[in-house]
Formats: structure tokens, sequence, C-alpha cells
């Protein structure tokens, strides 16, 4: 696919067809309706978005954006900005959580140069980097709206090469010091919801920078004025460059009827985005978690996921998204592995 537009008229909405055959199958297993709860909903709509009723996912992989943010220049991260370009390194060298977890369920890990502010090298780093970081979103644009469509279509294109390597199942993770400022802006005008709801501490920060944070999402949105019925211009103006690429991820997955589950709240910020663009698009996204981001449950909302687990977790990486692999896998051995009460003999209620 050539460009974004191509991209767009490519997503279809889910199955429904197939989403009632595979709801017909678990009504047929040895347990009472509706008894495995979210592990029903998550293979009804896996059905649906491969068009098989008992899928099978022999590759999955979250894919790990990284880029950094010119508006850590206003001092709104606990962490330094060259904890980015070092956070990097580790997820290639597997020391990172999101390694370990996606070890533990058997997930690779494909990580990203899509903006980091540094010269990285490394066999297996995926190098598209369409800029040295954002711009300092408090005084202007964070990119021009060209690279936010390079930057979309670089997650679309990965998914595409991907998934001819026969991967099926993706997970959007991220790393970039400052991107919950970015993606509370995206949320506050994507989703009409105030910076005070939206903002939290992000790496940790305490209640003064916290105040701090709040203003300068304020001024970003006043100076940079982002059309809120334009989703690439809101992108461009206050977004991120591994924002921009997961919303590649997500409308790259859909247009290959294929599952992408989504991490925590800088995730789902490209989830929003990608949303508005292409609102079939959410047929095929798969909450994970709640994170403890004080914006996350709205942003959520606001996309229309509802989230498997509530681990008080807040790291990103994709870390929550790896770890629903697991019950995705789950919900995909029921419907093969489990009997049926005409097989097991059992009379049915």
């Amino acid at each position: 696919m050539k460009n974004l537009q191509d991209v767009l008229t490519n997503i279809n909405p889910i199955d429904e067809s197939i989403m009632e055959a595979a709801q017909q199958h678990l009504d047929s297993l040895t347990k009472p309706p509706g008894s495995l709860g979210k592990l029903e909903s998550i293979a009804r709509q896996v059905a649906g978005i491969t068009g098989e009723v008992k899928p099978v996912f022999h590759k999955k992989t979250v894919i790990v954006m990284a880029g950094d943010h010119g508006v850590c220049a206003e001092g709104i991260s606990a962490f330094p900005q060259e904890v980015t370009p070092q956070m990097v390194m580790n997820f290639l060298s597997g020391g990172a959580a999101v390694n370990v977890l996606a070890r533990h369920v058997g997930a690779d890990v494909a990580c990203v140069d899509i903006g980091v502010n540094a010269e990285l090298s490394h066999p297996d780093l995926i190098s598209r980097k369409v800029r040295m970081g954002t711009a300092n979103m408090a005084v202007g644009a964070a990119m021009t709206r060209e690279e936010a469509e390079q930057a979309v279509m670089v997650g679309v294109q990965l998914v595409h090469e991907l998934a001819d390597q026969d991967y099926s199942l993706f997970a959007t993770g991220e790393m970039g010091i400052g991107n919950t400022t970015a993606s509370a802006a995206l949320l506050c005008v994507l989703g009409e919801i105030s910076p005070e709801d939206t903002v939290g501490r992000g790496t940790g920060i305490n209640d003064e920078r916290l105040m701090h944070k709040i203003e300068v999402v304020k001024r970003a949105i006043a100076v940079n004025e982002p059309n809120a019925s334009d989703p690439i211009d809101v992108l461009a103006k206050v977004g991120g460059l591994e924002i921009a690429g997961l919303v590649g991820v997500v409308l790259g997955a859909a247009s290959r009827k294929c599952p992408v589950v989504i991490d925590g709240f800088i995730s789902s910020a490209a989830a929003l985005v990608a949303s508005k663009l292409a609102p079939a698009s959410v047929g095929y996204m798969i909450g994970s978690h709640q994170s403890m981001e004080q914006g996350h449950a709205r942003m959520l909302g606001a996309v229309g996921l509802t989230p498997m687990l509530h681990m008080d977790m807040r790291l990103g990486e994709g870390t929550g998204a790896v770890l629903a692999f697991s019950l995705i896998d789950a919900a995909g051995k029921i419907m093969a592995e489990m009997a049926t009460f005409e097989s097991a003999g059992v009379t049915k209620g």
C-alpha cells in the first residue's frame, strides 16, 4: 500500500457471521453458556477478525516503537532523555521487562527506531528513523503533517512485512521519555477531556512537576490549535513519532485481518488516533490491561476498549499487551481442544 488513504480504504468491519459460528461452537462446549466470560468474548472477536472459528497463531510479536520528544525540554519527566536510546539497546540485548515477558509467552520483540534522538546501530534494530525526535510541542508543532503520515506508514509497512513472514498476532509497545505528555495532549483534543483529567505522573513525577506538566499540555494545545476533526493534524502537532508508528501498526494489522493487542496509555493514544482515522479498526483491537496512569481508563473508553487485566502496571514497552497474549492463546485452545456435549456424552442443560 503506497499511502495512508489506501490503507484506510482497505479496513473493513470484522466478520459477524464467523462470530456467530464461533458463538454456536462455544455454546456446544461442555460448560454453562457464557461461563468463561472474557475468554469467550476474545474467541468470538478473534474469529471475526481472522475469518476462522478456530484460528491458530503460530508466530506473534510485540512491535516496540522508540522515539524522543522535544517537550522534554520543559522538564516534564523524572528521567533524562538519554534513557530512550539506552533502553532501546536494553531491548535489543533482551534485558527489558518486555523481553522477559515475551519469552514467557513465546513471542518475538521487534524493536524499531522511528525517531530516537541518537544514532543507533545493532544487527537486530529495525531502523526506520523519520527524524531525530520531535520538536518541542509547547512552542510549536511536534512534527510536520508529512512526517506524521510517514511515521504512520512505517508502522503499516512493518506489519505487512511481518505478516508476510507468517506473523499473525501483534501487540503494541513503545519507548520514549516524555511520551505520556504527548499522549495526554492527544486525549485532551480527540477525547475532549481536560488536561487535569488526562495528565498523569508518567515516570513518577512529584506533585509540583505534575502541575507543571498539566500547564505544558495546556500551552501545547493553545499554541498549536490542533483540529480535532483531523486526526493527522492532531498527531503532527501534539503527538510523537513512536505514537504515529503505532497508529500504523494498528491500521496495518486491521488491513491484514490480524488481531492487535493494545498495551497501556501511550499505545492507547495511538489506538485512539487509529479509531478516528478508521472506525472499523477498533474491531481488530484487543484491550490488554488498564494502566495506573490517570488518563488510561478515559482513553480506553474513548476508543471503546475493555481491558482484560487490572495489574496496577504502568511500565509501557508492551508489557501488559504481551501478558494478554497468553489469554488469547487460552481462548484459542478452548475453541480447539474442549469437548462438546455431544462428543463427551454429557447431557446439555
